[in-house]
């Protein structure tokens, strides 16, 4: 297996933290704005971006394209992850009438040259399969991914979503092993830790990305009782990291994981951008790290 770090000359380490612009059209910017975004990130070193075909209405990919036009040299410092296989009803398809799932070798090679073209570049750094297609054979999958790393249109390849089994599945029929395992993962949902799936990274040395890493703003919910429990906890541990907010410890919380995943941060907002990546000089004690799983269960450990 590749290991998935700096000695992996195939493809570059991630940058430490990722922005995601699953909601990046939300407040309708304009392209100098997603510009601007982007250009922040860079400097904070935030230089991989997650995208998929299906975000904004199967718009992102286009928008991102634009905003990375806007300055020159700007591509070549970002390593672009996006991933495909989600196809929904949408005013660009309207012959869709119910969503589903394709991650078949055909349709993959159409989503990534579509995927390249609106994007604008020869080649996407890291391209996932969204979600397992349970009507495509494993083998039909591999051989269509193979072929993009073959032909160089994607340098490596992941999936988003599996299980172990599935991963597994999948990884056998590379030629490449699969770069990475994109699953939720937060205070709120802990289930890569015992469902096999980190287990599984960390056995054959693949760093998982965690989407959704502030439970897509659950965490600071007054309605939900374990966020309730997280602020308490939060304001007791805050002194003792410099005054870390709830969110800069959810997400020291997630890199804490031994399988060292890769948080997908969502917002925005450049402050909340560069309020995250202050996280990731917060080192967790191993009390405190505990101290908000308890807080976030609602129970003491087993």
């Amino acid at each position: 297996m590749i290991k998935n770090d700096a000695s992996n000359a195939a493809m570059p380490s991630l940058s430490p933290m990722v922005y995601g612009t699953w909601r990046m059209l939300d407040d309708k910017p304009s392209v100098q704005d997603i510009n601007r975004r982007l250009n922040r990130c860079v400097e904070l070193g935030i230089t991989t971006i997650d995208t998929a075909e299906i975000y904004g209405g199967y718009r992102v990919e286009a928008a991102l394209g634009n905003a990375m036009a806007l300055s020159p040299g700007l591509r070549d410092k970002l390593a672009i992850v996006t991933k495909a296989g989600i196809y929904v009803p949408n005013d660009l398809s309207p012959q869709r009438k119910v969503g589903f799932y394709d991650a078949s070798a055909a349709q993959l090679r159409r989503s990534v040259e579509q995927s390249l073209r609106m994007l604008g570049c020869e080649q996407i750094e890291l391209f996932l399969v969204h979600r397992p297609d349970w009507l495509t054979g494993v083998e039909d999958t591999a051989q269509g991914l193979n072929q993009l790393l073959q032909e160089g249109k994607i340098r490596m390849a992941g999936v988003s979503n599996y299980t172990a089994s599935q991963f597994a599945a999948l990884n056998s029929f590379m030629g490449v092993p699969l770069y990475t395992n994109q699953v939720e993962f937060h205070l709120l949902r802990m289930d890569p830790m015992v469902d096999g799936s980190f287990d599984q990274c960390q056995q054959q040395r693949v760093r998982p990305m965690a989407w959704s890493p502030l439970a897509a703003g659950r965490l600071f919910d007054a309605n939900e009782p374990a966020a309730v429990r997280l602020a308490q906890a939060a304001a007791v541990l805050s002194p003792k990291y410099g005054g870390a907010t709830l969110e800069q410890l959810a997400y020291a919380w997630v890199m804490a994981h031994p399988s060292r995943p890769y948080p997908v941060i969502g917002t925005n907002k450049i402050d909340r951008i560069e309020s995250a990546v202050k996280a990731l000089s917060v080192r967790l004690e191993r009390e405190d790290w505990f101290a908000l799983w308890v807080a976030a269960q609602g129970r003491n450990i087993p």
